[in-house]
């Protein structure tokens, strides 16, 4: 009988440390799973926020849908952008993807 006492005791000594090398590869896979996936995106957001934010009036651009057009009106949640001469669509300024360089519009 004092073998078995003796056996758990070794085996409850080294339970803290083996819990702690169980949680060892998750821990390590977030760690993978943040700087692979969460991180460039979360890097995405901010630029694609930053070029919404410098959006002005006179902007070539591109919509989710692949509209290409000129901005006439920026607004906090909605843009005009003309498609065509006299033909203007107003559509959330979220939906922008692309600003273009100044004068693409006219080699189309």
């Amino acid at each position: 009988m004092s073998f078995i006492s003796s056996a758990f005791a070794q085996n409850s000594a080294g339970g803290a440390e083996s819990s702690l090398m169980s949680f060892l590869p998750l821990i390590l896979m977030f760690a993978v799973l943040y700087f692979i996936m969460i991180r460039p995106q979360m890097k995405r957001q901010k630029e694609h926020r930053n070029m919404l934010s410098a959006m002005a009036k006179g902007d070539e651009v591109v919509t989710n849908g692949g509209i290409v057009g000129k901005v006439t009106k920026v607004g906090e949640a909605y843009v005009g952008v003309e498609i065509s001469e006299g033909t203007e669509i107003t559509v959330q300024k979220g939906s922008i993807t692309t600003i273009l360089p100044k004068g693409t519009i006219k080699s189309l």
